[in-house]
């Protein structure tokens, strides 16, 4: 949470993201994934507190035989849970991106739209946690919700793949 919160000031200081290198990929892809993070640690922070409460104090937060609920952890677990993919990807792709531009000696194509593809899926990689509860009896329309989620990051996701190879069309790697 504190790294996350010291690269998002680093790069707001330095003025990264709107100054001198506007549309450095790989600067985009640790500011979005630090935003993940600072939304998404809390809440397992939480979910774990409450299992240290429920072993050392007696609480019943997720004891069935108490009216606690065992699946509210399934929550809180899988809201990091499903993030920390796209967590562990963006910078993967920021340096694909970074890679791609050096390797071709121009920016990479629809660079805006990469930002924005990026952004997309940090929105909609933190909506779609319950996707991996389908058998915990969650309603047909939350069921509905988050599997059509799921489906719309392929969306932003293709964009990305789209751009990289428009960047790399018509230009070969140098040997």
């Amino acid at each position: 949470f504190l790294s996350s919160v010291n690269f998002l000031t680093t790069i707001a200081v330095l003025g990264v993201t709107n100054g001198s290198r506007p549309w450095c990929l790989f600067i985009w892809s640790i500011v979005f994934t630090a935003i993940m993070l600072i939304g998404t640690l809390p809440i397992l922070t939480g979910g774990l507190l409450m299992i240290v409460l429920d072993l050392h104090l007696n609480t019943q937060f997720y004891d069935a035989a108490f009216n606690g609920d065992p699946v509210l952890y399934q929550h809180l677990f899988w809201f990091l849970g499903h993030p920390e993919v796209y967590i562990i990807i963006l910078p993967a792709f920021g340096v694909i991106s970074q890679t791609l531009s050096t390797s071709v000696g121009k920016l990479v194509f629809g660079g805006p739209s990469m930002i924005l593809a990026m952004g997309c899926i940090t929105v909609l990689g933190s909506l779609v946690w319950a996707h991996h509860m389908m058998t915990v009896g969650l309603e047909t329309d939350t069921r509905a919700y988050f599997s059509a989620v799921t489906m719309m990051i392929a969306i932003p996701t293709g964009t990305k793949i789209f751009n990289w190879l428009s960047t790399y069309m018509g230009n070969p790697f140098s040997t």
